[in-house]
């Protein structure tokens, strides 16, 4: 009877709800739907790279990742003391995924629940407005291959308020010291830093020059640790540059609205949705909770007024910050080259929290004999977050056995065995294994040969060599000079470093059926072919291969894979 009333209680129950949400991706495994944008076409590669490369703590400026851009720096990858990449050494790439999901969301759900009940929602009667917050926390859609950083959140304020306080021993100073082991200082950790400064300006403003230094203190430890995390970047951004990134040519003149309008649509985006990469949903429910302490707050509404609106004019600033800073940075970015290292917009990253705190204090501020409304508003944003999940309702999908349109499941995707049967056909054609010549993508993010263990030319990265940006151009600047859109993606952003085809556009989802076709591409094999490529991989029918300096070599299907692949090598000619 004892062990059936602890479950019963709301941090267990919590807890069972969260096994629940991840049951679909336990239950699918390799065939669970993992979200494709900047995440399995970009993300999960790296880590998988860096330990097949064995070169995860290998930070030498002369080190490098081979199969990726004739051998990018290894420095323009993630930290080897991200958790992220140690899972990635100890399991395959969809297991050390799924796994690495369940220990963030287990962590985010412990510290939300940490944070609401010692300090926006105490007392034993709102254990269960904290509960069904902190799981809602929990399974936000957020990009878990970042770690900590936004779920991570609540724990690191916890631990910030108990040493302003002087409370707490050692564990809060080891939570400040281990949140940037597992998050990404360039998404959180300057505004982080900010945020901790202005507060210990604030205790000394007021006289509270002991807070004020142990706030100052725990800032300085944040910092320490994410130099020791992320030393590479710091090294490079303070010491010695390894390389020039192609970010110095990112061009927000030519990328970024401007105007008045696009600032507020962007900023209302901000406030209302918030940014993909930082966890995108309706704030619904908050906007709700405060209208209702508005209206019923204990003390009336100039009391709830009062408590609430510092959090509501920050996260509205913040979202007007957002909305416009990209036009003011296009202004001077010629004249502040640091200004392409960080993405001031990411500031956003801290909006998500924000959200929860605002709906936790507007709970806390209604009578006990509102507590249905409680119940409701915490009920609507856990829904929220459900629905707009689309790792979590597309893998229900899945399991229906009515999976979404052209949205492919991790094994669909990657495609193993399409690939294997590639790589064994064109080791008997060459007699070389795939390191001993490069490929080309058309049509589908080169991760997914990368993770087929091909050699890609192409890329998706954050930051890579500005020169080879310059020698990969030609290849493809037949293609942009038909397409401006195209041309200005490449030119002034580049992240995406692809073989690009004005006929597809930005789709990079082609499909195996119905069978696509791209009439006219112009590629430079010539070029292609003394950069070391070989062969083009591409998820679409070239019409006319001759006239890319191209000879067709063979297709491949498989009814497990999303893709059907046609193999076209350099011609003699081309040589």
């Amino acid at each position: 009877m004892k062990t059936g009333r602890t479950f019963l209680r709301p941090l267990p129950l919590a807890l069972a709800g969260l096994v629940l949400f991840l049951l679909p991706f336990l239950a699918l495994g390799s065939h669970s739907f993992i979200t494709i944008h900047d995440n399995l076409d970009t993300e999960i590669g790296s880590p998988y790279l860096l330990n097949k490369f064995r070169v995860v703590f290998d930070y030498r400026p002369t080190t490098v990742i081979p199969s990726i851009m004739n051998g990018l720096p290894r420095n323009a990858l993630r930290s080897g003391l991200n958790p992220t990449v140690w899972l990635f050494g100890m399991f395959l790439p969809w297991a050390a995924y799924l796994i690495n999901q369940v220990l963030v969301r287990l962590l985010g759900l412990l510290g939300m629940w940490a944070l609401l009940r010692h300090r926006w929602l105490p007392g034993p009667k709102r254990r269960w407005l904290a509960a069904g917050l902190a799981l809602a926390w929990a399974t936000l859609p957020i990009y878990s291959v970042y770690g900590l950083t936004v779920l991570g959140q609540p724990a690191l304020l916890l631990a910030v308020l108990r040493l302003r306080e002087g409370r707490g021993k050692w564990w809060p100073w080891l939570l400040v010291a281990a949140f940037p082991v597992w998050s990404f200082f360039v998404f959180v950790g300057p505004f982080l830093g900010g945020a901790m400064a202005g507060l210990a300006l604030y205790d000394a403003w007021h006289g509270r020059r002991a807070a004020a230094w142990r706030v100052r203190a725990a800032a300085a430890l944040l910092a320490l640790m994410y130099v020791v995390v992320e030393w590479p970047l710091f090294y490079s951004l303070l010491v010695t540059q390894q390389f020039v990134s192609h970010r110095v040519e990112h061009d927000l003149l030519r990328t970024v609205a401007f105007g008045l309008g696009p600032g507020l649509r962007s900023a209302a985006n901000f406030l209302l949705l918030g940014q993909y990469h930082s966890s995108q949903f309706f704030r619904g429910a908050m906007a709700l909770a405060v209208l209702a302490a508005l209206a019923w707050g204990r003390g009336g509404w100039r009391v709830a007024a009062r408590r609430l609106a510092p959090w509501v004019v920050g996260m509205v600033g913040v979202a007007i910050f957002c909305g416009f800073v990209l036009q003011g940075v296009a202004l001077v970015q010629h004249r502040l080259p640091l200004l392409h290292a960080f993405n001031l917009t990411r500031l956003g990253f801290l909006l998500p929290l924000a959200s929860f705190g605002v709906l936790a204090l507007s709970l806390r501020l209604l009578p006990p004999r509102r507590h249905l409304v409680a119940g409701v508003l915490v009920a609507g944003q856990l829904c929220i977050g459900l629905l707009m999940n689309t790792e979590w309702t597309n893998n229900l999908r899945e399991l229906a056995g009515h999976p979404k349109k052209g949205q492919p499941n991790y094994a669909q995707y990657v495609a193993t065995p399409l690939f294997t049967n590639i790589k064994t056909y064109l080791a008997q054609r060459t007699g070389m294994p795939p390191s001993g010549y490069r490929v080309g993508c058309l049509g589908f993010a080169p991760a997914v040969a990368q993770l087929n263990d091909f050699y890609t030319l192409d890329s998706n990265q954050n930051s890579y060599p500005l020169s080879y940006k310059h020698r990969f151009r030609p290849l493809i600047a037949g293609e942009l000079a038909k397409d401006p859109a195209l041309r200005t993606y490449f030119d002034a952003w580049g992240n995406r470093c692809y073989f690009f085809s004005h006929e597809l556009g930005r789709n990079f989802l082609v499909p195996a059926s119905p069978v696509r076709t791209v009439q006219d591409w112009a590629l430079d094999a010539a070029a292609f072919r003394k950069m070391g490529g070989r062969f083009i991989f591409s998820a679409a029918r070239l019409a006319s291969p001759a006239r890319s300096g191209l000879r067709p070599v063979a297709d491949f299907a498989d009814a497990r894979a999303y893709w059907h692949i046609y193999v076209y090598e350099v011609a003699a000619q081309a040589r």
